[in-house]
């Protein structure tokens, strides 16, 4: 059973950081995909970055790139978000996504609200 437990949401200016973390239980986190969604209020999910598994490729959603970095740290099992110069469009919940073998895994989310 593999459980996601995001951290480090909150509230923020406008030109601020934040840094999310995903904890990941369960033996596959190191042969698995990770990554991050957000979901704004009356729109649907989109994805922020993934994180293959190995060579770590990296991919982002438009609206992020350059200004988000996603990374992973395999021996604690743990995906970060590394949100830098955020805007009010960035407020969401952000959701972490483990893609294994045998299907997607979501936790619960963490909510990021950027004040202007």
């Amino acid at each position: 059973q593999v459980q996601l437990v995001e951290s480090g949401g909150g509230l923020v200016q406008a030109g601020g950081s934040l840094r999310l973390s995903c904890a990941a239980s369960g033996s596959i986190f190191s042969r698995s995909a990770m990554g991050w969604h957000r979901q704004a209020p009356g729109k649907q999910r989109e994805l922020v970055a993934h994180i293959t598994s190995g060579v770590s490729i990296t991919i982002y959603g438009d609206s992020v790139k350059g200004r988000f970095t996603i990374s992973r740290d395999n021996a604690n099992n743990t995906v970060y978000l590394q949100m830098n110069s955020l805007k009010p469009d960035d407020t969401a919940i952000y959701y972490c996504w483990l893609g294994g073998s045998s299907g997607d895994y979501w936790g619960r989310g963490t909510r990021v609200t950027v004040s202007s």
